[in-house]
């Protein structure tokens, strides 16, 4: 029986410029590149300019992926961005990239699950594309969070960067086995309980202010260790695949110890898991997509691949997505 798949086509991403490495951060505050790394992971970060705001990185990302595809802005009838760094409070990003991709069909939308934020946008657009609703979607996962941190708080302001990436979904028919290409699973979930231990102490709602993000790391730790992995291990029953079937698992690149951590408990080999943290930093929402992107370029994964997106963010909020590339 044939069934509609939503098909990655292309994929690409935009890093600023300026790269502040840990050696950078030691010399404005009590830090150093050891501690950073034996903690995070991370080496490094890059920096948005003034002028590069949440939509430009996510326009050249999107222009990337576009690109790759062999498509222009004409052939997207669907966009959606990640992110929880938007350029306004509205309209939303994803419609200023929208207008400057060209694109004047179809419909443009913000997704905000914070780092889940980019899983929560295939899950969407997946689910848009086997209903009709959309031929090509462009997912976006774009964010400016050295915009929100605080940078006189060392244990926060270490762990995050700047930066884009995007991938071109295409509704294609598959045979509606775990051998089509395409989104074959995904699951998603959220807690509201836990608000406190990662947010940001502001909004037009609240504080009329932008605020700047605060975090519990243990206490987040100590959940991204011990209880998302349920939507993984749901996405791999729901498409009737395991772990040993795995070409790669492309987590949320927030910090080296909790991603070695999860794929251990998971029963996910190392060797299986694709990490740009120590070159990145936490980029939110555009962690995965960039990881995606250069795992993409240095041949790792190739058409045909099984491979497991899987993210936690503020909310809480997590979700895991299952895709034949």
């Amino acid at each position: 029986m044939t069934t509609l798949r939503s098909v990655v086509v292309g994929c690409g991403s935009h890093l600023p410029a300026t790269i502040v490495t840990n050696a950078d951060l030691s010399e404005r505050m009590e830090t150093s590149d050891e501690w950073i790394v034996q903690r995070t992971g991370i080496r490094q970060r890059h920096i948005a300019a003034p002028e590069e705001t949440t939509a430009v990185l996510g326009t050249r990302a999107a222009q990337a992926a576009l690109a790759d595809a062999g498509l222009s802005g004409a052939d997207i009838d669907l966009v959606i961005c990640a992110t929880s760094t938007p350029d306004h409070t509205f309209p939303s990003t994803a419609t200023q990239i929208q207008a400057a991709l060209g694109i004047e069909t179809g419909f443009a939308f913000d997704q905000q699950a914070v780092c889940a934020g980019f899983v929560y946008a295939v899950a969407t657009a997946d689910s848009l594309i086997r209903t009709g609703a959309a031929k090509r979607a462009l997912i976006i996962g774009a964010e400016t969070f050295s915009r929100i941190v605080d940078w006189e708080d060392r244990t926060t302001c270490v762990l995050f960067g700047d930066g884009a990436g995007a991938i071109v979904l295409e509704a294609r028919e598959g045979e509606g086995t775990t051998a089509d290409r395409g989104v074959l699973s995904s699951r998603l979930r959220s807690d509201g309980r836990h608000r406190s231990k990662l947010y940001v102490d502001g909004g037009p709602g609240s504080t009329g202010t932008v605020g700047k993000l605060r975090m519990e790391g243990k206490e987040v730790f100590r959940f991204a260790v011990g209880s998302v992995t349920d939507v993984i291990a749901d996405a791999f029953t729901l498409s009737g695949t395991t772990a040993e079937d795995l070409d790669w698992f492309v987590p949320h690149q927030a910090n080296r110890r909790i991603i070695e951590a999860s794929a251990d408990k998971l029963g996910i080999a190392r060797e299986k898991v694709v990490l740009t943290v120590d070159m990145h930093g936490n980029t939110s929402a555009a962690s995965i997509p960039l990881a995606l992107d250069a795992a993409r370029k240095d041949g790792r994964i190739r058409d045909g691949d099984l491979v497991m997106i899987e993210a936690i963010g503020g909310g809480f909020a997590w979700g895991a997505a299952l895709i034949r590339w």
